[in-house]
């Protein structure tokens, strides 16, 4: 189960657990990018299923699992991939709408998910949960102390959450910075390029999904409550 795998990172991922034999479930805001990502996953011989969902809204959140469990039976794979990260003119004036949606997208709806789907995994077979954080948490800048405050909060329930359903539960935290993906058409050249990292470029695609499917196998049979930082480095 892959939320927001209808675009960007989290599609890459859908795409890559899909190539190594995965059946998803894809889930987003918009029903129809979630059925268009589906379909290529049919394409590739997988079963999908795509599912309209708020994840910042508690209660649709039981309705997605409970169908994920009817059409599969299990979920062995949770990543919690979708995120909002607006910009605010200043912190002065962030409103209190915009600052509750980050944090039900980027907070609630991640400790929601791993509550109903890590709590069945653990009394099933086990799983994996993958929590997708950003750099922007670790170094966060003005203008989007939401943002920042919600993904360092979800670091801190990778923790809470591996301690919780170990050892048959490996919960783990990916931490991108920024990749090259669909949402970065409207980027400059230079932006596309060139970044201040010790990689000195922003990542490519296939640069997430290798991290995303090691902790999503045995490969990472030893990893619980991890951050791994898939950023190009600091500088």
């Amino acid at each position: 189960m892959v939320t927001g795998g209808s675009r960007g990172l989290g599609l890459e991922m859908v795409r890559a657990f899909a190539r190594r034999g995965a059946d998803i479930v894809i889930t987003s805001r918009k029903i129809e990018s979630c059925e268009a990502a589906a379909r290529e996953v049919r394409s590739l011989g997988r079963k999908a299923l795509a599912y309209g969902a708020h994840v910042g809204h508690w209660d649709e959140m039981t309705g997605l699992v409970d169908t994920a469990y009817h059409a599969f039976g299990k979920v062995d794979i949770l990543v919690n991939n979708a995120g909002m990260a607006p910009l605010a003119p200043s912190s002065l004036e962030t409103s209190e709408e915009l600052f509750d949606k980050v944090i039900a997208v980027n907070f609630k709806g991640p400790f929601r998910l791993c509550s109903l789907v890590g709590s069945r995994m653990y009394a099933g077979e086990g799983g994996a949960i993958i929590n997708i954080s950003s750099t922007g948490s670790l170094r966060p800048n003005p203008r989007n102390g939401p943002y920042a405050g919600a993904k360092a909060a979800l670091n801190a329930l990778t923790e809470v959450f591996s301690k919780e359903y170990a050892p048959k539960v490996r919960v783990n935290t990916l931490v991108p910075g920024p990749f090259l993906t669909d949402i970065a058409k409207g980027w400059s050249e230079t932006a596309k390029t060139t970044r201040n990292n010790a990689a000195s470029r922003i990542g490519r695609p296939e640069e997430i999904t290798t991290a995303a499917l090691y902790l999503a196998s045995p490969a990472s049979s030893f990893t619980y409550g991890s951050m791994v930082r898939v950023d190009g480095g600091p500088l």
